[in-house]
């Protein structure tokens, strides 16, 4: 027998492969430090309690500490968050992020007052405040933006009484996370080797992904025979989850949870409803790609449980780490100089932490904080995959820097709803460079078809979810009980309208619903869709060479918190309350499952 590769010990990675984190402690010494010190300052933060009416001086004396206390405590929760997960193994590192995790509670608690004491005062008293105090001008927006929730801010008691209700609120989602990660076990099923594995949420991904119909079948209905023995649990915590979102956003008088839910980053519902109606005008594209699947599959029946089989084989090209960093700086080039700048930068100065070694977190993320380098971990293996995983990453860790160096820290991160926006848009502009050079028909088949599974899986799927997750909402706040068989009959319905005619109706998918987490999140999934609906239409911009979008795009990655999410993409050409960049996005897709079509035929012809 071969000997067995073994992953390396972190202490024999190549430096050069490492992130290098000196930049933020030049030792765990100096770490020690830090923290030490910034634990005395939380007196100091809670000493400057109900002293804001003293003034305007007070008011930004207490801003300015808070952002400075923020900022230090941010360093030392990067700083050990990265160490750890460099190697979770090292029980150093293990203890210095939990000493910095619990540095986080401490924090909260020491900032608690702030708000219900700024509250006390009238709006007028606040903006007399700006207006005496020139130093105060910077916070303006997110005062406004504290002001802006006051009606939605209920009395000292009724807050007091919430907060302390939170671990209750959220029951019913930790019982569903410890069932479904827990304590749910899975049956064993056979590999296409006729070997016994453990079926678990992660091999079973991997067991869809087989070219044996018997395997993905057996995969598919060993995993659903689990959930649909504990549905009618899972509908009571789902239903007990949606009817906490109703009743918290009914006591802050919203009048809706999907309106609480948006109103966090200024989304107007509008957005989340134009998302549906387009997206659902277009499903006959989802239904021709579908069908097509059925065809290059050669089977008689397609089931769900064929979704995720490739279609085409194994990718035909593959990239080592230095070849992949070639065509990133190659494909990235339409972003302009001063974007290539910071991307070059990232390579030179060990941002990224790249091979995977003994006990080093899986995944891949772009991670850091105001005053540190936007560092990227990954855990690279030759492939394409892992060649768009570093232009994705590439791109969180640009919009980072940008954000950073161009905003005062109050507006010095980015919300969820921008963030997927620019990794996407790298993700875009790379698939475009490869159809532009990569003159090979497995290849160019390859790379369309990888981009045509992604919008599926992004723009149809996660809007399936969202309409999903409005549709419970709603009947909830009707008062309609949301029992497993009436979850069972709309979840099968729309998943049928989603797919189409080409796709055969297994019972089994009809409680797809009671294992998706993200249904416990409260609004969330939509975002994934508006935002790679947005990155399509920015990337399209990019690519024209047009002067003027690319500044605007880059106004965009500079814009941090400084505006509403909305005004930001506005700002960069994208209106997100028009459906106009939705309907972009479908015209690419379009287009490219015309050139995948025409493509899968000349192969099939060799």
């Amino acid at each position: 027998m071969g000997e067995i590769k073994q992953l390396p010990k972190r202490s024999e990675v190549s430096e050069e492969l490492t992130w290098d984190l000196s930049s933020i402690f030049k030792s765990d010494a100096e770490f020690d430090t830090s923290y030490e010190e910034l634990e005395a300052t939380l007196i100091e933060v809670s000493s400057l309690k109900g002293k804001l009416s003293e003034g305007p001086s007070q008011l930004l004396k207490t801003l300015q500490k808070m952002d400075d206390v923020s900022a230090k405590f941010e360093d030392l929760y990067v700083y050990s968050h990265l160490k750890n997960d460099q190697d979770t193994a090292n029980a150093t590192y293990q203890a210095m992020h939990a000493k910095a995790s619990s540095l986080a509670a401490q924090l909260n608690e020491a900032f608690s007052w702030f708000e219900p004491e700024l509250l006390e005062l009238s709006d007028e008293e606040i903006w007399a405040y700006f207006d005496q105090e020139e130093g105060l001008a910077i916070y303006r927006h997110s005062i406004e933006e504290l002001l802006s929730s006051r009606p939605h801010i209920l009395s000292a008691k009724e807050e007091s009484l919430l907060a302390s209700a939170g671990e209750l609120f959220g029951a019913s989602s930790t019982t569903f996370s410890v069932l479904n990660n827990a304590d749910f076990k899975f049956p064993v099923v056979k590999d296409e080797e006729g070997n016994s594995v453990q079926l678990t949420h992660g091999s079973y991904g991997q067991l869809l992904e087989s070219t044996d119909f018997s395997v993905r079948e057996a995969s598919f209905k060993g995993l659903y025979s689990v959930y649909q023995q504990f549905q009618h649990t899972l509908a009571s915590t789902l239903s007990a989850n949606v009817k906490v979102h109703n009743y918290k956003a009914s006591v802050r008088h919203y009048g809706s949870a999907r309106e609480a839910a948006l109103s966090a980053n200024h989304i107007p519902e509008s957005v989340h409803d134009t998302l549906i109606q387009v997206v659902d005008k277009h499903l006959p594209l989802l239904h021709r790609y579908v069908g097509l699947r059925k065809e290059l599959l050669g089977v008689e029946k397609l089931h769900m449980y064929d979704m995720y089989t490739p279609i085409l084989g194994e990718a035909p090209i593959r990239y080592s780490y230095e070849e992949a960093v070639e065509k990133a700086l190659e494909a990235l080039q339409p972003l302009g100089e001063e974007y290539m700048t910071v991307v070059k930068e990232a390579f030179s100065e060990r941002w990224i932490d790249v091979v995977e070694n003994q006990g080093k977190r899986s995944g891949a993320y772009s991670s850091g904080a105001y005053n540190t380098k936007p560092f990227i971990l990954m855990n690279w293996h030759d492939s394409l995959d892992q060649l768009y995983t570093l232009v994705h990453e590439m791109g969180h860790s640009v919009h980072s820097y940008f954000t950073r160096s161009n905003q005062p820290y109050v507006y010095g991160d980015y919300s969820i709803f921008l963030a997927e926006i620019a990794s996407t848009t790298n993700e875009n502009l790379l698939t475009e460079y490869l159809l532009k050079t990569e003159t090979n028909p497995e290849v160019r088949a390859y790379v369309l078809n990888r981009y045509l599974d992604g919008f599926k899986g992004t723009i149809f799927r996660q809007t399936q979810f969202a309409e999903f997750e409005h549709f419970i909402h709603e009947e909830d706040a009707k008062g309609v009980p949301l029992t497993s068989d009436y979850l069972n009959e709309y979840y099968a319905d729309l998943n049928s309208r989603y797919y189409g005619p080409a796709v055969e109706k297994d019972e089994e998918i009809a409680v797809e619903w009671s294992r998706i987490p993200h249904f416990y999140y409260n609004y969330y999934v939509y975002q994934y869709s508006t935002g790679f609906s947005a990155a399509t239409a920015l990337a399209e911009g990019i690519l024209t060479g047009s002067e003027e979008k690319l500044e605007n795009y880059l106004a965009y990655l500079k814009a941090g918190n400084s505006d509403y999410p909305i005004e930001v993409m506005k700002k960069a050409g994208v209106d997100m309350t028009d459906g106009a960049y939705i309907e972009k996005a479908m015209a690419v897709f379009d287009s490219r499952l015309i050139e995948f079509e025409e493509l899968v035929k000349t192969l099939d012809k060799k």
